[in-house]
């Protein structure tokens, strides 16, 4: 018990939280507001690496770092036109052109990035986001080491959510995303477009999941490699019904899946005689069991994955 009290007692356990939690922030957002509206993006996973290759390549072109956000933010928006076109306007399997747009993102990604950078052991880097020190607020003892001397994407994640979470509730904007999720036709009968509104929140979702990636080469490391986004677009589009779909619980699901990883990330420098395996699949296992007790609880957009056609019912 004294090595977990030490671990959680650590201001470096919760700095670690913050930034494990930043780019599933992101993504997390971007899928719920896809979802709000009625699409399914499964193309997250291949956004997030695509957004978080071509961040880092204009970057490493001599661009600042706030303009490969940018890049990466309108890379992720042409595939979320890319995704609208196949499944707004065609009304093709959500599903189906998730996957193809992750398949072609994540094997594009790579092809650029050996094209930019031929086989070598060692990739090259760039200079990273560095942490900001809030007057007053980072010599804070604990407080201020732990939450206030993060870099600028990670402060971003979290007004970004609290910004959405304003506007799907509290604006006419979000208001017509909800009912073009919940039911386009009585959207149309209010004067809402809902192919306008579908277009609008995937490709704005989208360009938050590569935001998210670019966290991951221009923040939390500073290169690139093909498969540094192991699975947490996978992750976000779990804790998206853990969130209920709302912005707040998405907010708290990341934090709190972060919350597992970096936790099991110290127990394994001081527990010996356990396989490592175990803790990397800890936090994992406890967000399944998190999300099974949500998931019961959770009200799904009713016209989730419904292609919309005018004039139909």
């Amino acid at each position: 018990m004294s090595v977990v009290f030490d671990i959680l007692a650590s201001a470096g356990l919760w700095a670690a939280i913050l930034r494990i939690a930043t780019p599933l922030i992101f993504g997390t957002l971007g899928a719920l507001l896809c979802e709000r509206a009625g699409v399914l993006n499964l193309g997250i996973e291949g956004i997030m690496t695509f957004g978080a290759m071509i961040g880092w390549l204009a970057v490493f072109h001599g661009a600042e770092l706030w303009t490969g956000v940018l890049v990466a933010a309108i890379s992720g928006a042409l595939f979320g036109v890319l995704h609208s076109l196949l499944t707004v306007t065609l009304g093709l399997s959500q599903h189906v052109s998730g996957l193809g747009v992750t398949l072609f993102a994540s094997s594009f990604s790579y092809y650029v990035f050996r094209l930019v950078v031929p086989v070598a052991g060692t990739p090259p880097t760039v200079m990273p986001f560095q942490p900001i020190d809030i007057p007053a607020l980072s010599s804070l003892p604990f407080i201020g080491p732990a939450f206030f001397t993060q870099t600028a994407p990670t402060y971003l994640a979290v007004v970004v959510a609290l910004i959405m979470a304003y506007i799907i509730f509290r604006t006419p904007v979000g208001l017509a995303i909800r009912m073009t999720g919940e039911n386009p036709h009585a959207a149309e009968a209010q004067g809402v477009n809902p192919m306008k509104v579908r277009y609008g929140a995937v490709i704005v979702g989208s360009a938050l999941m590569a935001v998210g990636g670019a966290f991951l080469t221009l923040s939390a490391f500073n290169s690139f490699f093909p498969t540094m986004v192991q699975g947490r677009g996978w992750i976000c589009i779990a804790l998206v019904v853990f969130a209920s779909w709302r912005p707040g619980r998405a907010l708290f699901g990341a934090l709190l899946f972060a919350f597992f990883d970096a936790f099991q990330l110290r127990l394994q420098t001081v527990v010996e005689g356990v396989p490592y395996q175990i803790f990397l699949m800890t936090p994992y296992i406890l967000s399944i069991f998190a999300l099974a007790l949500m998931a019961r609880r959770a009200r799904v957009p009713q016209a989730l994955m419904q292609p919309y056609r005018r004039g139909e019912r």
